[in-house]
């Protein structure tokens, strides 16, 4: 019994070397996943907050992009990197599309976000008999 404990030495270290590693890197992929879900519902928020502040009868492109970063900064003010917001709007549709880069906490791993928003624009329209 002596001989199998000798040989057998040393073997859980080893596993736990190899294991250990792998893991690590499976928690931080879920963790990091987790990231990227919550990120990108929030740029889908915030494109819809940017598209409801441009589509207002009197405003204008800019006051959805200006809503839109500003809610990207409240909600996620170091979840995304890079944010880029860009509105436009004409007679008839207001668009906001809001891009940005998740943080990343597992090395190499760059997710990036993207997420749209149009909707018609509010008009005043008489009554025709």
């Amino acid at each position: 019994m002596t001989r199998r404990l000798r040989e057998e030495r040393g073997d859980a270290t080893v596993e736990a070397v190899l294991a250990v590693p792998v893991l690590l890197l499976l928690i931080m992929l879920v963790i990091q996943f987790g990231l990227y879900y919550h990120a990108s519902h929030t740029a889908e928020a915030a494109a819809q907050e940017g598209v409801r502040a441009a589509r207002a009868e009197s405003a204008s492109a800019t006051d959805g992009q200006r809503r839109a970063e500003d809610f990207m900064a409240d909600a996620a003010p170091t979840l995304v990197d890079d944010v880029t917001v860009i509105a436009t709007r004409d007679a008839d549709v207001a668009r906001v599309d809001v891009r940005g880069t998740v943080h990343s906490i597992v090395p190499g791993l760059n997710l990036t976000i993207h997420a749209e928003a149009q909707s018609p624009v509010e008009r005043f329209r008489a009554d025709t008999p």
